[in-house]
């Protein structure tokens, strides 16, 4: 028990140094260009464009985590709801285009049809060599859209974005754990830059509206 016991720890502790090292050399990295991603993304989503965010697997939730965020609220600051829409999250659509033009269309195709100049197309890939990302982010330069990858050590084969944010690691669970820190960066980033704070008087104004004659 004892010998099993330690070797937990030992375990742990590795992870944990594995991880810490991969959040370390990413904020020192890739900070300057994350905060320009924030900057980039606020201001499109302020003048009403929209983000198309994609990738497959875990990549795909992460996608999906992001969009909900922006739709819906990540923090309790008061603020619109934002355009936008993870491409993997409807499975019709996945399968109708897979089937009829091959797995390596889903983004592509999608951003054909829903992208426009001043949009934001944000890929995730742990590999940098995902077919359906890189042609996804192909189409997204062709309408002009801004590209956005998140991505590993290996960064993207044979696309260059417009920023490139490519995680000092071969780990894909320590590549996927600074992904979703750069998301909830950019969440908050966001929330800060749109939100809103309700005006003096405008809570004792609503709950005089409740009350009854």
């Amino acid at each position: 028990m004892k010998k099993r016991a330690e070797a937990e720890r030992d375990f742990l502790g590795e992870y944990e140094r594995a991880h810490s090292f991969a959040v370390r050399e990413s904020f020192l990295k890739l900070g300057d260009c994350a905060q320009e991603v924030g900057q980039v993304l606020a201001s499109a989503l302020r003048a009403g464009q929209k983000v198309m965010v994609f990738g497959n697997g875990g990549s795909a939730t992460q996608a999906s985590h992001f969009a909900a965020e922006l739709m819906g609220r990540f923090s309790k600051t008061p603020r619109r709801p934002l355009a936008a829409v993870a491409l993997a999250s409807d499975p019709g659509i996945i399968t109708c285009i897979g089937n009829d033009f091959g797995y390596d269309a889903v983004f592509e195709r999608q951003i054909a049809a829903l992208g426009k100049p001043g949009d934001i197309a944000l890929a995730l890939t742990t590999s940098g060599k995902s077919e359906n990302v890189l042609r996804g982010l192909a189409m997204a330069r062709r309408k002009r859209a801004t590209t956005v990858a998140l991505a590993g050590a290996a960064g993207l084969a044979g696309v260059k974005p417009d920023y490139l944010l490519n995680v000092p690691s071969t780990s894909t669970n320590h590549i996927q754990e600074v992904h979703i820190l750069f998301l909830h960066l950019w969440c908050s980033y966001i929330d800060k830059a749109l939100g809103t704070r309700p005006r003096a008087g405008s809570r004792r104004r609503s709950r005089r509206s409740h009350t009854r004659p």
